[in-house]
Order: C-alpha cells, then sequence, then structure tokens
C-alpha cells in the first residue's frame, strides 16, 4: 500500500515545468546581455535607438539603450533594473554589470546541467563575489583627492569608450572641476551631483563648452516692453508669487454691466501692479527671476511695461525644480509673497546679462557674492544628437569622480582586475575542503563509516562516470535522494556525508565563476578586431606569472601592456558594484521555478 503511495506520488510530482521556466528565465536574460555586448569597450559600437514618434538617439552607454528597449520578459526586464541600480550606485560600467550577469546565467546553466542545485550554484556564486571584492580592494591603488591628475584620469577611462571620446582631454577636467566645486572637505561623502547643473544649447562644438563660475538660466530676459538685459551690481529677487492681478476662484463669476465697470476695474488693475513693482523697486531689486506657473500667467504683459520703466530686468518662467539650485547658488530665499520683499533676501551679483547662445540665448549671472557649493555646466554641440549624448557622457564622467569621492581606491583598466579576479578565484578554489558539520553523541568519523560501510554490502551495481559530470556531483545527487528513504541517525549522517561532498560543489561552481569573468577581456578584444583567444591565453600567462596583475588590453596599441604605465584607471567602486549586482541578479534569476500570472 505504501509502495503505491509513494508511486502515485512520484507521478504527479512535475520537475520538469521548474526546468523549463529557469531555462526561459536565464536564455531571456541572456538574450539582453547579448545585445549590449558589442557596446562594451573604448572600441565598441554605438547603438541607434529609434522611437515610435520618431526620436532618434546614438548611445552606447549600456543604461540608456535597455531603458528604451522594449522587454516584456520579467528575467530580461530584471537585468533592465540591474543597469538602472549600477547606474544608480556607481553613474558608470552599466554595460559591464549586464555583459558580467550574461556570462554568470551562462555557467549557471552549464552548471544546471550537470546535476548542480540552484541553491548550491547561488551560495556559491555568493561566496565567489565576496572573495572577489576582497581580491579587488587588496590590488586597488590609494587615491588622494588632492592628486588632480589622478582624478582626470579616471575620467579619461570612462569618456574613453563615449562617441564624444575625442573630446575626453577638455570634458576631463571640466568634469573634475565641478565636482571639487561643489565637494566640501570636510563632508566629501555628501557630495551630491544634483548641486551640479548642465544647461545644454545647440551651436558650436563641445570644445566652446564651459564650466561657469556662477549660474546660468535656459531662459532669455524678457524685454518685449524695452527691459534691460545687462545689469552690473545686481541685486537679485527669487520670487514664487504673480506679478499680475487677482484673479477669481474658478467657481465664481465677475459680470461686468456696463463700459464704466469695466474702465474702473482696468484702473484698479493697474494700481495693483503698480503697487506690486514699487515695493519691488523700493527694495532695492533690479533683477527679478520669475517662478513659472501653471493655473495664470506668472507676469503680465501691463507688468512687464511698469517693470521695463523701473529698470528691472525679468527673467521669466523659472522652473519649479530648479528653485532649490537657484537658491543655493544664489545665496538667497525664494519669496513666496510680494509683504516679504525685503533687501536682505535679495542676492548680490557683479553681473547679470544676456548672452547669445547659438541658436538661442542664455542669461548668464556671474561674481555672485554668497555662492554656495554649486557648479553650472554650459555645454555645446553642433546638434542635438551630439549634444545629448555629451550629456550622457558628461554624467559618467562626474559619477565617476563622486565615486573616487566615496571610496578613494583606483584599480587599472583594460579588463586587467577582471582577469585577477579569475587567477586568485580559481588558485583559492583549490584550498577548499571538506567540511563536516556533526552534532550528537556518536563520533562523526565513527559513525559515517560504519553507516557507509552497512550501506556498500546492499550495493551492486557499478557505476563508471565518464561524461562531463563531476563525480562529486553525482555521487551527492544519489546520496540525497536515498537519504530520504532512511530515518534517525542514518539519514542525518548520510546528509552530513553529502554536505561534505557540495564543498566540491562549492569549489566547481567557484571555477565556473572565475571562468565567466573571462568575458570582459574576450569582449574587450572582440570588439577592438583583435583575437580574443591569443589575448585571453596571453593575459592569464602574465597575471599567473605572480607579476602581472596590472597588466589588461591596450586597445590602441593592439596588445596587452602594463595599464599603470598608459594610465588607464577606473575607481574601485565600479568594478566591485558591478560584481556584487551581477551576482544578487544571477541569484534571483536562478531561485525562480515558476512564474505565476495575475491579474
Amino acid at each position: 500500500m505504501a509502495a503505491t503511495r509513494k508511486a502515485k506520488n512520484e507521478t504527479f510530482r512535475d520537475t520538469t515545468k521548474k526546468k523549463d521556466v529557469r531555462e526561459a528565465n536565464i536564455e531571456a536574460a541572456k538574450a539582453v546581455a547579448d545585445a549590449v555586448r558589442t557596446s562594451l569597450g573604448p572600441r565598441g559600437m554605438d547603438k541607434m535607438v529609434a522611437a515610435a514618434n520618431g526620436e532618434v538617439i546614438i548611445t552606447n552607454d549600456g543604461a540608456t539603450i535597455l531603458n528604451k528597449m522594449t522587454v516584456t520578459h520579467p528575467a530580461a526586464k530584471m537585468l533592465v533594473e540591474l543597469a538602472k541600480s549600477q547606474d544608480v550606485v556607481a553613474g558608470d560600467g552599466t554595460t559591464s554589470v549586464v555583459v558580467i550577469c550574461g556570462a554568470l546565467l551562462k555557467k549557471a546553466q552549464e552548471l544546471l546541467e550537470r546535476g548542480i542545485h540552484p541553491t548550491v550554484i547561488s551560495d556559491s556564486f555568493n561566496t565567489a563575489a565576496n572573495k572577489a571584492c576582497e581580491i579587488l580592494e587588496s590590488i586597488a591603488i590609494p587615491v588622494n583627492l588632492e592628486d588632480k591628475e589622478s582624478l582626470i584620469r579616471a575620467a579619461n577611462t570612462s569618456l574613453s569608450s563615449k562617441v564624444v571620446s575625442q573630446h575626453s582631454s577638455f570634458m576631463s577636467p571640466m568634469a573634475v572641476d565641478a565636482v571639487l566645486r561643489v565637494m566640501d572637505p570636510q563632508h566629501a561623502n555628501l557630495l551630491d551631483l544634483r548641486d551640479i547643473r548642465v544647461v545644454c544649447k545647440v551651436g558650436g562644438t563641445i570644445d566652446d563648452s564651459e564650466l561657469v563660475a556662477g549660474c546660468v538660466f535656459d531662459q532669455k530676459a524678457a524685454k518685449s516692453a524695452g527691459g534691460p538685459t545687462r545689469v552690473e551690481k545686481a541685486k537679485i529677487g527669487l520670487i514664487q508669487f504673480h506679478v499680475s492681478p487677482p484673479k477669481s476662484d474658478i467657481e465664481n463669476t465677475v459680470v461686468i454691466s456696463d463700459y464704466a465697470q469695466m474702465d474702473r476695474v482696468y484702473k484698479e488693475e493697474r494700481n495693483y501692479i503698480l503697487g506690486m513693482v514699487k515695493k519691488i523697486k523700493a527694495s532695492g531689486c533690479n533683477v527679478l527671476l520669475i517662478q513659472k506657473s501653471i493655473l495664470r500667467d506668472a507676469v503680465t504683459d501691463l507688468s512687464l511695461h511698469y517693470l521695463a520703466k523701473a529698470k528691472i530686468m525679468v527673467v521669466r518662467d523659472v522652473e519649479r525644480e530648479d528653485i532649490e539650485f537657484i537658491s543655493k547658488t544664489l545665496g538667497c530665499l525664494p519669496i513666496a509673497h510680494i509683504d516679504s520683499m525685503r533687501p536682505e533676501k535679495l542676492a548680490t551679483a557683479d553681473l547679470v546679462e544676456e548672452m547669445d547662445c547659438g541658436k538661442g540665448k542664455v542669461v548668464k549671472v556671474t561674481g555672485i557674492a554668497a555662492q554656495g557649493r554649486t557648479a553650472t555646466v554650459l555645454l555645446r554641440g553642433s546638434n542635438k544628437l551630439v549634444l545629448e549624448e555629451a550629456e550622457r557622457s558628461l554624467h559618467d564622467a562626474l559619477c565617476v569622480i563622486r565615486c573616487l569621492v566615496q571610496k578613494r581606491f583606483l584599480i587599472t583598466g583594460g579588463a586587467s582586475p577582471e582577469v585577477e579576479v579569475g587567477y586568485q578565484l580559481s588558485k583559492w578554489s583549490k584550498t577548499l575542503r571538506k567540511r563536516f558539520l556533526i552534532t550528537g553523541g556518536a563520533s562523526p568519523e565513527v559513525e559515517v563509516g560504519y553507516q557507509l560501510s552497512k550501506w556498500s554490502k546492499t550495493l551492486r551495481k557499478r557505476f563508471l562516470i565518464t561524461g562531463g559530470a563531476s563525480p562529486e556531483v553525482e555521487v551527492g545527487y544519489q546520496l540525497s535522494k536515498w537519504s530520504k528513504t532512511l530515518r534517525g541517525m542514518e539519514a542525518y549522517c548520510v546528509r552530513a556525508f553529502v554536505e561534505a561532498l557540495e564543498v566540491g560543489m562549492e569549489a566547481y561552481c567557484v571555477r565556473a565563476f572565475a571562468e565567466a569573468l573571462e568575458v570582459v577581456p574576450y569582449t574587450l578584444a572582440e570588439n577592438a578586431g583583435l583575437n580574443p583567444i591569443q589575448i585571453v591565453t596571453e593575459l592569464r600567462n602574465l597575471h599567473a606569472d605572480g607579476n602581472g596583475a596590472y597588466y589588461g588590453i591596450n586597445v590602441k596599441k593592439g596588445s596587452v601592456t602594463d595599464m599603470r604605465e598608459e594610465k588607464v584607471v577606473q575607481p574601485l567602486l565600479v568594478t566591485s558594484s558591478a560584481l556584487t549586482l551581477a551576482t544578487e541578479c544571477v541569484r534571483m534569476i536562478l531561485k525562480i521555478d515558476d512564474i505565476v500570472p495575475v491579474r
């Protein structure tokens, strides 16, 4: 009876569905990784992203490409989120993290086919990732924030793979200066890149870009009524109220029955606006920044007329999200009501003027008396596509400098850290030994020996394992299956023996993790038109010698050189976060055995 019940349970146990779901998830994620793989490295290809509305983007930034892709599979979306996470944490390495994740999934798929349990693979990969971070820290080079050249070299490495790489010698120092300007030496870890504002203007070349010692407004001065466009010794007021006549509520209606009443309304409006302008002038303000309003006009033509007569320069339609940055830059507080318009709430600057900038105009404020720790970059470009890619590239360079501020260590580039970590992990995996964890009154060695000896007498069949499967994997699987039929100490001891064999599996999985990291040098060489097998083999030999930890791929020379001499460096945080985040994503995908649709 018991045998019949067991047979029924085996019949209705569905193991193929879990396997199929896991394989489908892995294949979908690998497809996304393969899509961006050709964009890795300084010689990587660019992608033209065409939207349905006709918008075109040319970029090789992994996060931008994946964000614009139409991805429907849930597992593939996880890689899109992975790139976003890397962009938030480090700002660079978005393509690398996706490529590494795809390589780890490929190795995990091979391990699954050999019978290793997903949980064992997941835990082993986590152990390998932690060890990899330790190895990276051991080969990292400390950096001093006062060493400006090291910061510029790190920014150069980030920009080398971008469309605007030919302008890296100009953009890198600009990015470093911007970060150093907003950084507080006493609280460097609190660096916020939102304190750096980038204003993009079409016209000119990227070399015409500049880091402004002040503030730049994308809006032009309101001069329709003849107002000034240049003010020296400016007193600047940042207002959030309307310089316009009051309006009735939406639910109320004002009815005017004759022309006399209409004239009276116009007269009241003029007096109301004139009174506001007099209060503004009395405060000493001669430059007025007006916040944009979505309900009604923040300033009317009549208001501009009176402000122009008072010789007050007006910049209107300042965006709400820019108020905090402008307030911090000018060293003033935003004014919410006309009655709060007082001299102490105004900012002071040497010069405010409207300037021609390509096809448009900008308003530049310089010589700010109480300027906060902010920076403004005026970015120029010949067309919209180049300008947008230059902005993304500058953002990556700024994030690289931020990484160095948060974690002040540099590592070499050219895939040298990945090769070194792979070699060290392979070497470390050989030191993993079998560990037993057995508690109880019986001696572990005696009890296991006795139980295995007892079990061996029941065996009749002999196995000869010759395929790709590891003997430890096969024995562990058979022992685990058999232990479920045992009870008490007998089953406990067999499971303990299986745990010992699983440590052998751990070493096997760690070696697979190390081999997966070789996808980075292989892809870099492949994208540079080199022989990837020859390059990877040469790198292996150099790193195995013990003195080649900093040797990587020099795509300009087409050979393997010391990256320290080539001055190719990158922040430690970029690579360490890429390994950690990629491993976490792989572990999540491996542990999914079913997809449950919901309404």
